[in-house]
């Protein structure tokens, strides 16, 4: 009897401390479960928030008002402001290449009485590139080769002017005007850019409808002009939309010296050569240029742009204007 009840002893003794030892246990899972709950909210709440990108309570396009009234014209310049504000990598290159190509692209606007408005219809068709559609539309405002044809830009096997800027934007600025005499409106003249202008005139007549903002188009131009308003109004207001850039971040006018290229059957990697460039440079500054050779059966002159000495330097390149300690404000 007295041996069961030693043992009945030694087991309770035995079943209290296993108990204290995983009670232990558990509060140091506990405390290290709380310390681990409390360090993940201290990483969330030092995480920025997100919020949606503020709209503005008026806004224009060429001087023709927006009407933000309407709740699926709102919403439709709320979702590109969304898409434009957070898709980081697009807009900070639509920032950097402005600065390079803005100042050649508005004043060919200005002297063809197109609103400055329409520099931002460039950004959105091209991203300030001479991209080139799945439709085969080229340069940096997209002209498919009968429109470019049909507004005097030359295109061939050797030349395709849809990647020259001046001359694809002198030519885009006859195509703006001639849409605008037909439409009324720089907003519609902006969709039929997009879209056709046969395209928009039947849509608007079968509608009864003379506004853009009222008319069911097709997805891509429902969504075209409030694309350029969207882009439009965060480059105008870049800090609103958490976009800092410094002078010295953005891409730079490029110095250039004029050459003339005439003759026949004119070796491009030898004229480079001879001009005290690079083919690479010859190419890069005259992207219309599409051969490493030059036929030239016409016989026609052309301008090239050749880069200055040390013309691919950013010491050469660099201008006061691209120096500075602040940020932009505006583009």
């Amino acid at each position: 009897m007295k041996n069961k009840s030693t043992l009945a002893l030694i087991l309770s003794v035995v079943s209290i401390t296993l108990l204290v030892f995983v009670c232990a246990i558990d509060k140091d899972r506990a405390a290290a479960n709380i310390a681990g709950l409390e360090k993940d909210s201290q990483r969330v709440n030092s995480n920025p928030r997100i919020y949606s990108p503020a709209l503005p309570d008026t806004m224009t396009f060429a001087g023709e008002a927006v009407p933000l009234d309407i709740y699926y014209v709102r919403e439709g310049l709320d979702r590109e402001m969304i898409v434009n504000t957070f898709g980081h990598t697009s807009t900070l290159l639509y920032f950097k290449r402005a600065h390079r190509y803005f100042p050649i692209i508005e004043p060919i606007l200005k002297r063809n009485g197109v609103p400055a408005d329409f520099k931002y219809l460039c950004v959105i068709e091209s991203g300030l590139t001479n991209a080139t559609s799945p439709a085969k539309a080229q340069g940096f405002w997209q002209f498919i080769k009968a429109t470019g044809q049909k507004y005097g830009l030359e295109i061939n096997d050797e030349i395709d002017m849809r990647n020259n800027l001046e001359a694809s934007t002198e030519a885009a600025c006859k195509y703006l005007k001639s849409l605008h005499s037909k439409f009324g409106s720089w907003t519609a003249a902006a969709a039929a850019y997009n879209c056709g202008e046969n395209g928009l005139q039947k849509n608007m007549e079968r509608q009864s409808i003379t506004s853009y903002y009222d008319t069911r188009l097709n997805n891509e131009t429902t969504r075209y002009v409030y694309r350029i308003l969207a882009v439009k109004h965060i480059m105008q207001h870049p800090q609103d939309y958490g976009f800092f850039l410094r002078p010295e971040d953005l891409y730079p006018s490029l110095p250039t010296r004029s050459a003339t290229l005439s003759g026949q059957n004119v070796d491009l990697y030898d004229f480079a050569k001879k001009n005290g460039t690079t083919y690479k440079m010859l190419r890069e500054l005259n992207p219309w240029l599409t051969t490493d050779k030059l036929t030239n059966k016409s016989g026609k002159n052309y301008t090239v742009k050749l880069p200055v000495a040390n013309g691919t330097s950013l010491r050469t390149i660099r201008s006061d204007r691209d120096k500075g300690t602040g940020f932009i404000t505006k583009m």
